[in-house]
């Protein structure tokens, strides 16, 4: 769908004539699952970029509230709901905006502390009550259900990269992370803890954003950060800050080579650049498990 500055400028005037006076522009890095406006200078305007998004604007709207004063960082703050009009289908929301740039190692002073600050946002994620809280589902592409439900996408995904990947160590370490079933209580989880949802502000972990994939239940789904972004000391900072037993985080391994896989997939012909990025990740996870089975206690 084209949503563009013309369409958010109609939306705006005719919903919340109160604003309709500020500028509004688009993001730079406006994300995939939604497109990201400017409005004014300490507003934001998300819009779903397709009907698989939709769902989670209600669901933002709902929960960031109760989440926000339980937490030790920022996070988005819902300031109105829109309807669908003009030709858009669906709800659309109005944040405050959240000062920061996108996660990158080089805008990060030290990764260790970054590492240790996001564990500490996680742990605090995963204490707040769940009660009523919403579960796995296709809201949020199961995240933090069983990886069950992306068995079929691995193990193809696998196989179209034969001769790409090494597919004996990827399908260990995917029937590793099968293994590692979840049997705790359901805690609130995150859903997408990627660089792009992590702002960084002079140097520290300023704030988390996009709960569009959160919910409660299994927090592995949260792991993926520690190949992704994270890696060496920075990665055992982070595992030790959150306790993370070896079953929670093979299943985290687990996410991490399920998207890692599909998205090489996606762009192995046609993204050197992302092609790269997931080969990298599928490295580190492989060799991390490498590293588990070669301990005194692997992670079977």
């Amino acid at each position: 769908m084209d949503i563009n500055v013309s369409l958010v400028e109609k939306l705006i005037a005719s919903q919340f004539p109160q604003w309709a006076s500020l500028p509004i522009e688009p993001v730079a890095l406006g994300g995939v699952d939604n497109r990201t406006f400017h409005l004014g200078k300490e507003m934001s305007i998300r819009l779903p970029s397709a009907e698989g998004y939709a769902a989670q604007v209600k669901k933002e709207q709902q929960w960031l509230p109760q989440l926000a004063p339980l937490l030790p960082l920022p996070i988005p703050t819902p300031l109105a709901m829109g309807v669908p009009a003009h030709g858009y289908p669906w709800h659309w929301s109005v944040y405050r905006w959240l000062e920061g740039e996108t996660a990158a190692i080089e805008r990060i002073d030290d990764l260790g502390q970054f590492a240790i600050a996001l564990a500490h946002f996680l742990t605090a994620l995963q204490q707040i009550d769940p009660t009523g809280g919403p579960n796995p589902g296709a809201h949020n592409f199961y995240r933090g259900g069983s990886l069950t439900v992306y068995d079929a996408d691995t193990r193809q995904s696998a196989a179209i990269l034969e001769d790409e990947i090494d597919t004996n160590a990827v399908n260990a370490v995917w029937e590793a992370a099968l293994k590692a079933t979840w049997h705790s209580s359901p805690v609130w989880f995150h859903g997408d803890v990627s660089a792009g949802n992590l702002l960084v502000n002079k140097g520290q972990l300023g704030a988390v954003i996009d709960f569009g994939c959160s919910g409660v239940g299994d927090p592995a789904c949260d792991l993926t950060i520690a190949w992704t972004l994270l890696s060496g000391k920075s990665r055992e900072l982070f595992r030790a800050a959150l306790a993370v037993d070896q079953a929670t985080w093979a299943r985290g391994r687990g996410w991490a080579l399920w998207k890692a896989l599909i998205t090489l997939v996606e762009h192995i012909k046609t993204n050197p650049v992302e092609a790269s990025k997931a080969r990298s990740v599928i490295n580190q996870v492989l060799s991390d498990h490498q590293h588990a089975a070669s301990s005194s206690n692997p992670v079977l």
